[in-house]
């Protein structure tokens, strides 16, 4: 039988699935795109707020989120708005960003890697910090990089999203992930690095303490998980051994990236345990790299199916092999 034009390839984890397109050469003028700086008047407040020469943190919103629920909801609520107290009103979270030192607009990976400790850091202390105030139920940390990506500013930073609901993906990749640790007794992440690093065709990088790989069920072209090797579920619990060894692995994926794609946007997410929630046996913190390479269509507004047009093994054969040609003839 001939190959489809689809593979539907299913996440181990969350169960869900994606449509890889695999009778397609790949061809990399269609998916190389660099990212693309904003348009601030040559005004970065990032460089002058707060005050300091280092990596600083700032408050960008208290109370960023208001939870109003559905439309019946959110009326009766706005009915006696003005008689009630911000606890009443359910305003709760923040929107902060880590911010690299004043006049830093160079991307993550070519900082160095002292600065990326320091804002991984600060990420990590910010988690301990709402984990004890017992607030909210989740700190996203995320980069936009690039115009494409989202981003509202071209100096390096990472925000920080303090919010009352655990995440739909989060949520999905825990039950996802105790179900099989029942069913097949360890971590699914704890399997996949094994896995990985045991079959490289999706194997990006590696060193003693991470491997980075690019999923079976890659939702996006050129999609890359970081995983530690050590089991942890909380990045709040991270080492300062941990924070050296991401933040070498951040620089080293997101430079090979760089090199293949031509500095691409991208949105880099951590994947962590809930603020309110014991998942120490289950979950497994992570980084995940989802360049900004192309639209969304049609196929996947009408089903909520992911559509990857490069499969991950095409990706990483060619962002391997242009690595390596960029190491070997680097003026090309």
């Amino acid at each position: 039988m001939a190959a489809g034009l689809f593979e539907l390839r299913k996440d181990p984890i969350t169960g869900w699935w994606v449509a890889t397109v695999v009778d397609r050469e790949f061809h990399r003028d269609r998916f190389a795109t660099a990212a693309a700086s904003i348009d601030d008047g040559g005004a970065c407040a990032n460089c002058v707020e707060p005050a300091g020469d280092g990596v600083r943190l700032r408050v960008l919103k208290d109370f960023a989120f208001h939870v109003v629920g559905t439309e019946a909801e959110a009326r009766a609520l706005a009915t006696g708005l003005g008689q009630v107290s911000i606890a009443d009103a359910r305003a709760a979270g923040s929107w902060r960003t880590i911010v690299a030192p004043p006049r830093e607009h160079r991307p993550l990976h070519a900082v160095g890697t002292p600065v990326i400790e320091a804002m991984v850091r600060i990420a990590r202390g910010a988690l301990a910090e709402a984990r004890a105030a017992g607030q909210t139920d989740y700190l996203q940390v995320v980069q936009n990089w690039g115009d494409q990506a989202g981003a509202r500013t071209n100096h390096l930073c990472l925000d920080l999203y303090d919010v009352p609901q655990v995440p739909h993906r989060i949520a999905e990749e825990l039950g996802g992930a105790a179900r099989f640790v029942i069913r097949e007794g360890e971590c699914p992440y704890c399997r996949l690095v094994r896995d990985e690093v045991s079959r490289p065709e999706r194997l990006v990088w590696q060193d003693t303490d991470t491997v980075a790989f690019a999923p079976w069920a890659s939702r996006s072209p050129f999609e890359v998980w970081i995983v530690p090797r050590r089991h942890e579920a909380d990045f709040s619990a991270a080492t300062d051994a941990d924070i050296r060894a991401t933040a070498e692995a951040l620089r080293n994926v997101l430079a090979r990236l760089a090199v293949s794609l031509d500095g691409p946007p991208y949105n880099l997410l951590l994947h962590t345990a809930p603020l309110r929630e014991q998942v120490d046996s289950t979950y497994h913190w992570h980084w995940e790299v989802h360049p900004r390479l192309r639209e969304i269509a049609g196929l996947e507004v009408g089903t909520g199916l992911p559509v990857n047009p490069v499969s991950p093994e095409d990706a990483v054969e060619e962002l391997l092999a242009r690595v390596m040609t960029h190491v070997e003839h680097p003026d090309r």
